[in-house]
């Protein structure tokens, strides 16, 4: 834990230390039954080790609770301290896939030894050791809800302290995607109490953890796909950025920005993430452009701007087998298309051009005019958005413009810095209240200019 900030080692601390107050009266308490108790927490060991190793011989990635049904079926099953115990070792096998390995699996076990606790608390207090199905189904969902709810609250709180991110976004989504599978885990976990407790005993209870390490194994082959998908695209920008380092960590900014164009035109999340992947990955036809021409100081020779005025079909075709990336791929390539018909690399109009070109065409133009180049300076935010709102219709389409400048001036523009001069721009512009930066004169003319004839 030395590696941890201080305030995470007092937080983990006392997680640990809730832990054991939870799980004390059972260890201690005379009346404990030990059998099931045993049988559970074997049970969930197995599984986890299990899961470590599946069929596939490729370990499940760390944070999928594959076989939380055992842990709540013990909470179902036994006292609210006995059902925290069951919960530890199998919390201690879990895969683990960054360091320190030995700290996060004492947290998983503490953490999830909470959780089971206060699940069972909550299940008692509702009358669900009482009942039989399916009155039971109450008490046992409110059992789940809690579970969840301790489990994302003390995530949250170890992600706020240890990796030091705002409040605000360190439980953030969390409970949204929890909540729905650890219901799931809960009825799974009821079914599991209800054999447990029918004539069949225990070994019926084991039916019910198939269709469940099937779905979870599911689950986790989506889990890799997804990885790998990302995996890919940091890949490729890594690569851009390396060989443009004065346009370093624009393809992420770009992303952000179509991100935000497609949130306000209220698009569905799988598209929005199509839009943001394809704002990553606009300049990925830079790698086919000569070095030295990205690199270059100062104005291009009209031969050198048709050169780098093929990275969108250079992009395109390094892209064509990549299935995943769906309507991303014709926003490479039509990314400098303009809807009067005067862009490239084929002139077309309007309608003609796809949606997602048109998003990050805007996302595109207004980075490149609040980034500072090696060839132009950095405007202010609300310079380039009116710059934006004058080359609406003409250069970009309207609606894309209006999406952008409204969800700045609503939300303000917080890109993600990876340079050293965006840095000072951005800071220089927070310190000036009329938005410009000092010493720097306003800019005008069309936003085409401040991309550099096809550099961005």
């Amino acid at each position: 834990m030395r590696g941890l900030p201080p305030v995470a080692r007092a937080y983990i601390l006392c997680a640990l230390a809730g832990a054991v107050v939870c799980v004390l009266p059972a260890v201690l308490g005379p009346a404990t039954a030990w059998v099931p108790l045993v049988l559970l927490a074997g049970l969930y060991l197995a599984c986890e080790v299990v899961r470590g190793c599946p069929v596939t011989g490729r370990k499940v990635p760390e944070g999928i609770g594959s076989f939380f049904p055992v842990v709540l079926a013990g909470v179902f099953l036994l006292p609210p301290a006995a059902a925290a115990l069951a919960a530890v070792p199998g919390a201690l096998a879990a895969p683990v896939t960054s360091p320190p390995a030995g700290v996060r699996r004492l947290w998983h076990a503490a953490q999830q030894a909470i959780a089971a606790w206060a699940a069972g608390r909550a299940y008692g207090a509702l009358g669900g050791p009482g009942a039989d199905f399916p009155y039971a189904a109450l008490p046992a969902a409110a059992g789940a809800t809690v579970f969840c709810l301790v489990l994302t609250a003390l995530e949250g709180g170890v992600l706020a302290t240890a990796e030091r991110r705002p409040a605000a976004l360190a439980w953030r989504g969390l409970l949204t995607r929890s909540l729905v599978p650890h219901c799931v885990h809960g009825l799974a976990g009821l079914m599991m109490a209800v054999m447990w407790r029918s004539s069949y005993g225990p070994p019926a209870a084991l039916l019910v953890l198939l269709p469940m390490y099937l779905s979870c194994w599911i689950f986790a082959q989506a889990h890799r796909e997804r990885a790998a998908h990302r995996a890919t695209i940091r890949a490729l920008v890594h690569a851009v950025d390396i060989k443009d380092r004065y346009t370093r960590g624009h393809s992420e900014r770009v992303g952000q920005a179509s991100a935000m164009i497609a949130r306000e035109l209220g698009m569905a999340e799988d598209r929005l993430e199509v839009v943001r992947i394809a704002g990553i990955l606009h300049d990925v036809g830079k790698l086919g452009v000569p070095t030295r021409l990205l690199r270059k100081d100062g104005p291009l020779t009209p031969e050198e701007r048709r050169a780098i005025e093929l990275h969108p079909e250079y992009g395109h075709e390094m892209v064509r087998g990549i299935d995943f990336l769906g309507e991303a791929r014709s926003a490479i390539l039509h990314h400098h298309e303009r809807v009067d018909g005067s862009g490239y690399p084929y002139g077309l109009t309007g309608d003609q051009i796809p949606v997602p070109a048109k998003v990050v065409a805007v996302a595109d133009a207004f980075d490149a005019m609040t980034s500072t180049r090696s060839y132009s300076r950095a405007r202010p935010v609300p310079v380039a958005l009116a710059e934006l709102e004058r080359c609406a219709g003409t250069q970009f389409e309207p609606a894309m413009v209006r999406a952008l400048v409204t969800a700045v001036r609503r939300d303000g523009w917080h890109p993600v810095v990876t340079s050293d001069e965006d840095l000072q721009v951005i800071a220089a512009a927070a310190a000036d209240p009329r938005g410009a930066l000092p010493g720097m004169p306003a800019q005008s003319g069309e936003a085409s200019a401040r991309t550099g004839g096809g550099r961005t």
